[in-house]
């Protein structure tokens, strides 16, 4: 079993900053940038020693973070629209 200090859906920063980035971005432009982050999150845990199944657990919880952030954002933009 590996220990993460810090789970991938509770860096909120790095989930903000994803969400940000992702509104700015569109189409192939956010599919570059997401691929990136991506690249670069597992490549970290990777570097630390983490299975691969749970480099995907990771991935799939910070995916799912950053989603979430983005759901919230658009809801309060139509809540003041």
């Amino acid at each position: 079993m590996t220990l993460l200090q810090f789970p991938a859906d509770r860096r909120t920063a790095d989930v903000r900053r994803c969400a940000e980035a992702l509104q700015q971005l569109h189409g192939e432009a956010a599919n570059r940038f997401w691929r990136s982050e991506m690249a670069g999150f597992a490549a970290g845990l990777r570097a630390q020693g983490v299975a691969e199944d749970e480099i995907g657990h990771q991935a799939g919880l910070f995916m799912r973070a950053v989603q979430m952030e983005l759901e919230l954002v658009f809801a309060a933009e139509e809540a003041l629209a």
